[in-house]
């Protein structure tokens, strides 16, 4: 079963922590020894040897290291009374657990009894993200909704927030809530996907590929990995990419991809989201999860256009190589927010067309 467990401090609401199952992530982070850590990261340091292991831990031991290397591939969000524990995408291992657990993701709380407060540290918009977060979550998880349809309402549900986030008028959140709640919601997305036209999928796939290309590369094989992708994907024009698209899902190979989607959903959301209380944008968070997500399934579809297969190793070595490039760099999760808030293509209805 997958879980999450969180780590609260005393002040503290009913949060929830993506860590995908206790006793799962221990005994793999166990597993790793922190010298096999760089290898399954492939990470652009410094300290590799031609092993792809860390000459610092075999020379000096585990004292050498710094933080990063010895939490990874543990990932912690940082909150006023609330750390957020996580496994990293990135992570070969840890893409094949989160990706192939077919369970809906649980989750878990541990309180103490340490209290902190952090300078200018708004806990009542915080509040308000994570019962965001509770009903988003909730609606993703929903099995008898398309995937496309989840993925709409949950990000319609953050543009609505954000509003209420830039009027400063949070005590309207509990009636947005209220209505994204509400079974209602379904025929009139269904209703707005439907109606949708001047927009395609192909136009954003191709704004978020002229993006990756403004990223740093961290991995060496990256440049060329990516130039590939969007040889395969757009070089045909938008035709022959929804040819492919439509090929590849009456392909028994997808039938994974509803699944692996919500869990990639999850997994952003999760990781980001609530990170929007740093800078008010929580709406550029749920974006990014979106783009991230639509960005991972077309990369899916070309290694299957390349190779013929989509296991769930392949799968999980497809969403590891996004993850390394964008998650391991502060640079590129900014630039991919800040543009994802600011452009054009990126706005609401380009990104329901690309669903």
């Amino acid at each position: 079963m997958q879980r999450m467990i969180k780590f609260e401090l005393k002040r503290s609401f009913k949060n929830r922590l993506f860590l995908i199952s206790l006793l799962i992530s221990l005994a793999l982070v166990t597993w790793y020894s922190i010298e096999r850590i760089p290898y399954c990261v492939q990470l652009n340091s410094e300290f590799l040897n031609d092993e792809n292991l860390c000459d610092l831990y075999t020379e000096m031991g585990p004292d050498s290291l710094c933080r990063t290397c010895r939490m990874y591939p543990r990932h912690v969000e940082e909150f006023e009374g609330s750390r957020e524990y996580s496994l990293c995408l990135s992570c070969m291992e840890a893409a094949k657990i989160i990706l192939g657990c077919e369970e809906k993701v649980q989750f878990l709380t541990k309180e103490d009894e340490k209290e902190e407060t952090y300078e200018d540290f708004d806990f009542f918009l915080y509040t308000k993200l994570m019962d965001a977060r509770d009903l988003i979550f909730k609606i993703l998880q929903d099995r008898s909704l398309d995937m496309r349809l989840r993925m709409a309402e949950v990000l319609a549900l953050a543009h609505d927030l954000q509003r209420r986030v830039r009027d400063n008028v949070l005590y309207q959140t509990d009636a947005l809530f209220e209505k994204y709640n509400s079974s209602r919601r379904d025929g009139y997305f269904k209703e707005k996907l439907a109606g949708i036209t001047g927009y395609s999928r192909y136009e954003v796939i191709k704004a978020i590929m002229d993006l990756l290309e403004k990223m740093e590369p961290l991995n060496h094989q990256w440049p060329e990995y990516r130039d590939e992708l969007k040889v395969c994907l757009l070089g045909d024009g938008e035709a022959a990419y929804e040819e492919m698209r439509k090929a590849f899902f009456q392909r028994p190979e997808a039938e994974k991809m509803n699944l692996w989607t919500e869990q990639l959903m999850v997994y952003f959301v999760y990781t980001y989201f609530c990170g929007g209380v740093y800078n008010e944008n929580p709406y550029g968070k749920m974006k990014a999860a979106i783009v991230s997500t639509i960005m991972i399934q077309d990369m899916m579809m070309v290694h299957w256009k390349k190779h013929g297969t989509l296991t769930l190793k392949e799968a999980a070595d497809v969403a590891h190589r996004y993850s390394r490039e964008i998650e391991h760099s502060d640079e590129n999760k900014g630039l991919l927010e800040e543009t994802l808030t600011r452009e054009e293509e990126f706005r609401l209805r380009a990104l329901l067309a690309a669903l």
